[in-house]
């Protein structure tokens, strides 16, 4: 059986699902097809390193999320929207997706109608059970549940607990999240744990973090430890610098960066983030690094205005890429390096062209395949000062 086959075969529903676009292609030509697509849009720039892959491409994704809804003989069901439609594609195992979160999702499932459980139905607005997500430590093994419902009231929750226990004695957590709005959002903002402390712990680089429900954490944490290695090693640090970790999220890359930096400064809008970021740090007994909950920008050019220095920039910014105003403020500032950390290549480019026509100059860029079986590509690059 040829590779191609073998793959069609392990994923029946790729056409109407769509979060694989390359369900059908080798994993080697995969890799090939992204270095050639990295490599010309980084071509104006700089050389590019060897695709860094996975030696296991498939089931590397930590954070399972599973819709719920009824078929039409009211039976539950759970899966994924079809692609640009709320049409609900049943699914029990996934290509990409952790296996014991996915048979968890479909553990919680059957117990619905012996616990009298109704899901929700969008049409209607009836039923309990919206979303069902699972986040996974890749490294500590321990596993969250969420429960997404439209009520804080699950019927016979210690019962339905200790059945799904049974069934799956390696959960270490249960957590109900309340989402009564008509809203496309997962998760809500009311939350309980029924089980366990309500988060998770894992290990990232010697580091380790919480994940909470709603955590921002990388979801294929093999990758990561990839992808930020060679953050790291472009940055090379020498326990001197000031670091800055723009759009820092829960601390990740400030908080690896930190045993070899002098000072860290992370800063993200998202206020949840930001106290994760801290509860991160007194973990792991980091005291060189502080925290800011502000637009990363206007923090640059306070900065500037005050005339304070950084040595080395860390951005890992969204899929739109870095704003204009950020990489102007970080011209002022200008520190030596810049590490970029991107998701999005087009993106990137657009930004590399903007700072190197300000003082700066692209030296390395390496892309890394965080996301096999999908078209996305994740990369880090260096640029240095001029001046």
């Amino acid at each position: 059986m040829s590779e191609k086959q073998s793959d069609h075969q392990l994923c029946p529903v790729a056409s109407r699902c769509g979060g694989c676009q390359w369900v059908q292609v080798p994993y080697e030509e995969q890799l090939r097809k992204k270095a050639v697509r990295f490599r010309k849009l980084m071509e104006p720039f700089c050389k590019t390193e060897a695709i860094i892959g996975m030696e296991q491409p498939q089931h590397y994704r930590c954070k399972v999320h599973a819709v719920f809804g009824e078929n039409r003989q009211h039976d539950p069901i759970s899966g994924i929207y079809e692609e640009k439609s709320h049409r609900i594609v049943p699914i029990d195992s996934c290509l990409i997706e952790n296996e014991k979160a996915d048979a968890i999702i479909v553990s919680v499932r059957n117990l619905l109608r012996s616990f009298k459980i109704r899901p929700y139905n969008e049409r209607t607005g009836f039923g309990l059970l919206r979303h069902v997500l699972v986040r996974t430590g890749y490294s500590t093994g321990q596993i969250l549940l969420v429960l997404v419902l439209t009520s804080p009231i699950l019927p016979s929750k210690n019962n339905f607990v200790k059945a799904l226990l049974k069934q799956h004695p390696e959960i270490t957590s249960i957590v109900i999240q309340v989402n009564d709005r008509n809203t496309s959002m997962v998760l809500g903002e009311k939350e309980q744990a029924i089980y366990g402390k309500g988060y998770i712990e894992d290990r990232l680089c010697g580091k380790t973090f919480r994940i909470s429900p709603g955590s921002f954490y990388q979801v294929n944490p093999c990758q990561t430890e990839k992808l930020y290695g060679k953050a790291m090693e472009y940055a090379g640090l020498t326990g001197r610098e000031t670091v800055l970790d723009a759009y820092c999220g829960t601390g990740t890359i400030g908080l690896i960066a930190s045993g070899s930096a002098g000072r860290v400064i992370g800063v993200e809008l998202n206020g949840a983030a930001v106290q994760d970021a801290r509860i991160n740090a007194r973990q792991n007994r980091v005291e060189n690094i502080q925290f800011y909950q502000n637009d990363a920008g206007k923090l640059l050019l306070q900065m500037a205005e005050q005339g304070q220095k950084i040595d080395v920039l860390f951005l890992d910014p969204p899929r739109s890429g870095s704003s204009q105003e950020f990489l102007t403020a970080a011209a002022r500032v200008r520190p030596q390096k810049i590490v970029y950390i991107s998701c999005n290549p087009d993106t990137l480019a657009r930004d590399l062209k903007f700072l190197t026509g300000r003082g700066y100059r692209a030296e390395r860029s390496v892309p890394v395949d965080m996301f096999p079986y999908t078209e996305g590509i994740e990369s880090v690059s260096l640029l240095r000062s001029l001046s």
